[in-house]
């Protein structure tokens, strides 16, 4: 199924436009925008608030991509949602699942269309290619299976959860990751000396997260304060993360080395097999934060 036609609300933004490039490249795709698109024809307006023209290009849309932060897709959803035509796609690309999934079922089930709820696990600006795609089939049929298709075929990984795991697995990998690179921040930022000196001293692991802390500070604070904010889970997994430092410090208070090596022989029994082609990945990595000479 590649006939029909796609309309991205938020469509300007990095993540909409990932979205309107892979649907593009397909389909005839409309961007829905406060601003407009410079690489897809435009309907000006507030899709909080839609006008007689942003509801025709929604209701002419056979896939409808809600490309905005979590509080505004969900109002956008909302005021949308009488256009939805029937046996069309709904996606959302929210980085939390349990409060869009619900109210996609809802819509779903008044409109008779299908849903998918979707979260590129990656910086818009890397592209599909070699990163994974969340997806949660809230209510799946042809043109879900369409989509998943399209994101395959550029190279992604799309990977298949429901609303709860990918909540559970993004507070880890999201909510506790990000944590701990800017408490990592507020820690060099008071004890490190200066970014200067630290940077001329820092070893490959540490100029990793410096370039993590980089790279969400020169982000949208939105995003992550989603990740923070928005997931029921993430308060646990930084409970969590602040006792395990508890933890390691305790164990150094107590000089016990033998502790000390039994949290990296647990930790590296957990890492099982893939321990081995990680610790690759991150010499490699590691490889290519070498300091510029220029």
């Amino acid at each position: 199924m590649t006939e029909g036609t796609a309309v991205v609300l938020g469509g300007a933004g990095a993540v909409g436009e990932l979205f309107v490039r892979l649907l593009g490249a397909h389909v005839p795709t409309t961007v829905v925008d406060r601003t407009s698109s410079p690489i897809a024809p435009t309907v000006i307006g507030d899709v909080c608030d839609p006008s007689p023209e942003v509801l025709d290009a929604v209701r002419t849309a056979d896939t409808v991509v809600i490309a905005l932060p979590e509080d505004v897709a969900l109002h956008a959803l909302s005021a949308c949602a009488h256009a939805f035509r029937a046996g069309c796609l709904v996606v959302d690309t929210l980085s939390v699942k349990h409060a869009v999934a619900v109210t996609l079922a809802r819509i779903a089930a008044e409109r008779g269309v299908e849903a998918l709820s979707l979260n590129p696990m990656f910086a818009p600006a890397l592209g599909f290619r070699g990163h994974a795609v969340a997806a949660v089939p809230v209510v799946p049929g042809p043109r879900a299976a369409w989509l998943l298709e399209l994101i395959t075929a550029v190279g992604a990984r799309p990977v298949e959860l429901t609303a709860e795991e990918h909540d559970l697995v993004t507070a880890v990998a999201q909510a506790a990751t990000h944590a701990a690179v800017l408490a990592l921040g507020r820690v060099a930022a008071e004890l490190g000396g200066g970014i200067d000196r630290l940077g001329e001293l820092a070893p490959p692991p540490h100029r990793a997260l410096l370039a993590l802390l980089a790279r969400i500070t020169g982000a949208n604070p939105d995003v992550y304060w989603d990740v923070q904010a928005g997931n029921p889970a993430a308060a646990k997994a930084r409970a969590a993360l602040a006792a395990a430092l508890t933890d390691l410090d305790s164990l150094v208070a107590a000089d016990d080395r033998e502790g000390f090596s039994r949290l990296l022989g647990d930790l590296g029994t957990w890492l099982g097999p893939r321990g081995d082609d990680l610790r690759a990945q991150a010499i490699r990595q590691l490889e290519a934060l070498r300091p510029s000479t220029g």
